[in-house]
């Protein structure tokens, strides 16, 4: 499993029959800062995933890929290679919470 936040959604009209009804979200996965392992940072790339959770944006998911993907309850048999799993409250690192920034 991966930590990501939702930048974004991804709307398609035309799609494989069995994806039809399924919310797509736009994730850029969450690194532990290494010169700071108490702040996140985004990384690089960008991931579109299945969401059945109703994530919403800005909300940070947990998220699997490849073959773990298609053992989330109801996606074994669509053709998805990211699955959002969950929505997360909290993240600590090091005893130190670093999800949700402090306000």
């Amino acid at each position: 499993m991966f930590l990501a936040r939702v930048i974004g959604s991804v709307v398609s009209t035309k799609k494989d029959e069995a994806m039809k009804g399924r919310k797509l979200v736009m994730l850029r996965p969450m690194l532990v800062d290494e010169a700071n392992p108490t702040q996140f940072r985004g990384g690089a790339n960008t991931v579109v995933a299945v969401d059945a959770l109703g994530a919403g944006l800005d909300e940070v998911v947990l998220f699997c890929q490849g073959s773990s993907a298609r053992q989330a309850t109801g996606m074994k048999t669509l053709p998805v290679d990211a699955v959002v799993v969950g929505i997360v409250d909290a993240v600590d690192v090091l005893n130190q919470k670093i999800y949700p920034p402090k306000k």
